[in-house]
């Protein structure tokens, strides 16, 4: 495990981008394995960046992306989809053919995550996988259990995940309370591995995800494991280790 310590969400998000910036240049044909929520924008934000000068090419990149709301249309303001399409692809040279994100309408959880499980595999798997760390230590959104996950599945929202979450959605009795999610051994086989944290609020579930036991009541906890993850964290999310 690596740990790269940063001053703040910019300094983090643009080393963060540094990481993936690279592995695009040194292979254009690069699988990323992406993440929504707040803490990678700001790296999507510096890659965008890069792209318009010139720096950046993903013209043969492809993508397939970690979650979905069950339940949630590709076109839905709240979904994956969107919000993939808002913050990342419609802002660089990506082919929306080489992005994936499961289909959360898709109503056959067995058969939508065999699909996507398919998917990976066909593409080689993932060559660099863009992690957060949710606040129970959830991965994607494989949350607390007592097992770690092997593939897709379709999985129950935690109730940290839901209250964390619910400020997306007016009303917040709307939010989907499962989700379509790639599995820890999806994650763990990824050629690489890259987390973005940023803030205190982060500190405490930093500090038992990756200095103590691993275990799966803290999902995040199994990447102690792989054999090339980097932390990329701000001072304050690192203030307690």
């Amino acid at each position: 495990m690596r740990i790269l310590k940063t001053r703040d969400y910019d300094h983090m998000s643009r080393q963060a981008a540094n990481i993936i910036s690279a592995q695009v240049i040194l292979n254009p044909e690069s699988v990323l394995g992406l993440a929504t929520g707040s803490s990678p924008v700001g790296t999507y934000r510096q890659l965008i960046a890069w792209y318009k000068k010139g720096d950046l090419d993903f013209s043969k990149v492809k993508t397939v992306n970690l979650d979905e709301y069950v339940g949630l249309a590709p076109d839905d303001i709240q979904s994956y989809q969107h919000f993939m399409k808002i913050n990342l692809f419609d802002q660089i040279n990506i082919d929306p053919s080489n992005t994936h994100v499961p289909i959360g309408v898709n109503p056959d959880a067995d058969a939508e995550c065999a699909r996507y499980d398919a998917l990976i595999k066909s593409l080689g798997g993932i060559d660099l996988q863009l992690l957060g760390l949710g606040p129970n230590g959830h991965i994607g959104f494989n949350e607390p259990d007592t097992c770690f996950t092997k593939g897709t599945h379709q999985t129950a929202l935690a109730e940290e995940t839901l209250t964390a979450n619910r400020r997306f959605f007016k009303p917040a009795e709307n939010m989907p309370r499962f989700a379509y999610t790639m599995g820890v051994c999806d994650i763990m086989q990824a050629r690489r591995v890259l987390m973005v944290v940023s803030g205190e609020a982060k500190a405490a579930i930093v500090r038992e995800a990756f200095f103590g036991p691993v275990t799966p009541q803290v999902p995040a906890s199994i990447l102690q494991l792989h054999k090339s993850f980097t932390l990329v964290a701000d001072e304050a999310a690192l203030s307690k280790i």
